[in-house]
């Protein structure tokens, strides 16, 4: 949809809601309205960053974690004028409590300045479904109201539900107290398990941690560098992927005998991720989702260098038995009697653990969410699962595409729900792009 859009719904008020309405706002429109609607007591905060644990810091240093994409040193500036961080502290990784904050202080600054104009309102609901109607949508809201404007967005973010029968989530309401001593397994090796360490081993918890997943890797750490100049000529594009891995293993090869860090090339590829992507055959995104994302995510989502220092001496110790393989048989009684067939050998191994934490990633069929408006759409047919199903179906415009194909022009998505069109999505710095893209777009 190009051209003005008086009236905007945002649903969902994590941070890719309020990045999202800070950059509409950033309209002089005065007819402009902008509804935004959380379902959670406070907005900002989603699933990431609602974590009060001082030990769950970012995984992009402060330098990089602006909302503002025109802007990219706001956070940075906004935690040295609150004595949170200094200069000599750089790189910082803050902790994800300290960004909800931010997020928070942003949206009241937001409020503020347009308390008089009305542009901007906040609702504190569930929103059920969204309905096209003659001149626009209408929101459903779970208190039996509505709310209508020219279009919505969907920002919901991430899936809360575990995708696993038996496993739970850590700190959802079933993620009750642990004997310090118990056995514990972890479905999934990546940044979710490391957070799950950080919160057990705050509560105090000794016991063993097998974290479980196909390859049983763990995330690399991040290290100060600059990353490599690339230009889109460079990148060959459009190729299938046993092509592509070979042109990229080659560029680190050669970088690294410069003395160049793998991380600078990564890093260097990062602006072109999108594109790469999108230019790549369907054969090609389904073969890098099933066989080298996992590598792919070790390398590109890292942790901050002192956890990977913990996470790394509980490896070393034992506390933390990082095992390749997969899941076979969940027997209950009492306790989890889990049968692990080891990725390498074929071997059986039988484990006894007192709980079972789903960690076990965010790649998951969209038309089983547990979010009531994307489940709606979809069950609708006003929206559908993208050929990947790992995300809602939108067009490079973020437009939702419905079941028979069409494109909507009132209903739109942004953040992770776009990964199967956009698939690096997932973090603030892809995410203040798009919102900035989109907030182009819509306003004209």
């Amino acid at each position: 949809m190009t051209g003005r859009a008086n009236s905007i719904i945002i649903v969902g008020g994590g941070a890719s809601g309020v990045v999202l309405a800070a950059h509409l706002l950033k309209s002089p429109n005065p007819d402009l309205r902008v509804t935004l609607i959380e379902r959670r007591p406070h907005f900002g905060q989603g699933i990431a960053y609602s974590t009060l644990l001082s030990a769950h810091v970012l995984n992009v240093s402060a330098a990089g974690m602006s909302a503002y994409a025109d802007d990219p040193g706001n956070f940075w500036r906004w935690l040295q004028e609150r004595g949170l961080a200094t200069a000599e502290q750089a790189p910082f990784y803050a902790p994800r409590s300290i960004y909800a904050r931010y997020l928070g202080e942003l949206l009241d600054e937001l409020q503020a300045r347009e308390k008089l104009t009305g542009r901007l309102r906040l609702i504190r609901e569930e929103s059920l479904s969204i309905t096209p109607t003659a001149s626009g949508v209408e929101v459903a809201l779970a208190n039996g109201t509505s709310v209508v404007a020219h279009l919505a967005v969907l920002a919901t973010g991430h899936d809360e539900e575990p995708a696993q029968g038996h496993a739970i989530r850590m700190g959802s309401e079933a993620d009750t107290a642990l004997p310090p001593d118990a056995g514990v397994m972890v479905l999934g090796t990546g940044l979710s398990m490391v957070d799950a360490f950080l919160a057990l081993e705050q509560r105090g918890h000794r016991g063993d941690i097998i974290a479980v997943s196909r390859r049983g890797l763990l995330p690399s750490p991040h290290r100060k560098g600059n990353p490599i100049k690339l230009d889109v000529a460079d990148i060959p594009l459009g190729t299938q992927l046993s092509y592509f891995v070979g042109w990229f293993r080659d560029l680190i090869k050669e970088n690294q005998k410069a003395g160049i860090d793998w991380r600078d090339v990564v890093d260097g590829l990062r602006p072109f991720n999108q594109k790469i992507w999108q230019n790549w055959p369907a054969s090609a995104k389904r073969r890098f989702v099933e066989h080298t994302k996992a590598w792919w995510d070790i390398h590109r989502h890292r942790m901050a260098p002192e956890v990977y220092a913990r996470v790394t001496e509980a490896v070393r110790s034992g506390r933390i038995r990082l095992v390749a393989g997969r899941v076979v048989d969940i027997a209950c009684n009492g306790e989890f009697t889990v049968q692990v067939q080891s990725r390498h050998t074929q071997r059986l191994e039988t484990l006894e653990v007192a709980r079972i934490y789903d960690c076990s990633g965010i790649v998951r069929d969209i038309s089983t969410s547990s979010n009531s408006v994307v489940r709606s759409l979809v069950d609708r047919g006003l929206a559908r699962p993208d050929p990947l199903r790992i995300g809602l179906d939108v067009s490079a415009k973020c437009e939702i595409i419905a079941g028979d194909g069409t494109v909507s022009a009132k209903i739109l998505a942004v953040g992770p729900l776009t990964r199967g069109t956009f698939f690096e999505i997932d973090a603030i710095p892809d995410i203040r792009v798009q919102c900035a893209r989109l907030s182009k777009q819509l306003l004209g």
